[in-house]
């Protein structure tokens, strides 16, 4: 591959490229997170650093925050998981929160998942992790309160990603051989039934789902990816299995490669009979359009409670 290929890969995978400031957004996140966070933590509506890693690992970075909901207009008990972005090596779940609180007054549980960043955390480990946290919290439904089998995803970027990843994974194989036979589940009742798909519902924005172009770019730097880990880890490279409805969506002020890769992903769901949602949203990037989750009356919002039902 050339220099000049190389550079234009470099930009194109570089969501900044499209906007003055990239620090402005991430303000953004850290206030309106903490301003949710301080609000549900007064009223003890959230229940912080859960932890969901194994027993026999370190996980202190294998938490997650879960939010009560604050408004019982709904009879169901659906449970809204949020994936952050960040290129698997950047942000938190404390800057991740800022959509909490209107699922929360929607009547819906919401929960943040934390997970290792890179290059403390190879990809692989990270899409592990996710899974880890998911299987903990659908092992744990009763006591938490809500549905196990009413499970929707959101992420944003790398944590669009992170969904199809967990939407790709055969969840009755890892629920019977992998978690629930963990020592950290023994003195806790598992009531759910591995053989029933319990993701209801996926919203993926600006997701990157082919990571090969990744391997000629900083970007990996601190990722150091494999060949095997791209392959395995993409999921425009292999079919999904368990369907359900998906939004995909990216704003209008991203990259050519961004909206390809969801285009792609889009026309491959479609393809295989999935009943998908789609928006280039105005006046949106790449850094802000995932704001519009937590905001009453836009469409990306408005879209994800429809699918919740």
């Amino acid at each position: 591959m050339s220099a000049t290929d190389r550079d234009k890969l470099e930009i194109e995978y570089s969501p900044s490229s499209c906007v003055d400031d990239i620090m402005i957004y991430i303000q953004q996140y850290i206030d309106q997170s903490q301003t949710v966070i301080e609000q549900a933590v007064s009223e003890n509506s959230v229940l912080r650093d859960l932890k969901y890693a194994n027993s026999d690992s370190a996980g202190k970075d294998e938490v997650l925050d879960l939010f009560l909901p604050t408004h019982q207009s709904a009879k169901s008990k659906k449970l809204h998981v949020y994936i952050h972005g960040g290129y698997w090596q950047e942000l938190t779940k404390e800057e991740s929160a800022f959509a909490a609180r209107a699922f929360q007054q929607a009547g819906h549980y919401f929960a943040v998942i934390n997970y290792c960043l890179a290059p403390k955390a190879s990809l692989t480990e990270i899409v592990e992790q996710n899974r880890r946290a998911l299987a903990w919290l659908v092992s744990h439904a009763d006591e938490l309160g809500f549905d196990a089998d009413e499970v929707y995803l959101s992420g944003s970027s790398a944590g669009a990603h992170l969904c199809l990843m967990m939407l790709q994974t055969d969840w009755q194989g890892y629920l019977a051989n992998n978690h629930l036979s963990n020592s950290d589940l023994a003195n806790s009742p598992v009531t759910f039934a591995p053989e029933k798909p319990f993701i209801k519902g996926i919203c993926a924005v600006s997701g990157i789902y082919d990571i090969a172009p990744l391997l000629h770019t900083t970007i990996n730097d601190p990722l150091q990816l494999t060949e095997q880990e791209v392959e395995a880890n993409s999921p425009l490279r292999h079919a999904t299995q368990h369907r359900c409805p998906v939004i995909i969506a990216f704003g209008d002020n991203e990259t050519s490669e961004f909206k390809r890769q969801s285009l792609a992903m889009k026309a491959q769901l479609e393809e295989q009979g999935f009943d998908i949602t789609f928006s280039e949203i105005t006046g949106r990037n790449h850094f802000d359009v995932i704001l519009d989750l937590g905001a009453e009356g836009t469409w990306l919002f408005e879209e994800v409670l429809k699918q919740m039902g």
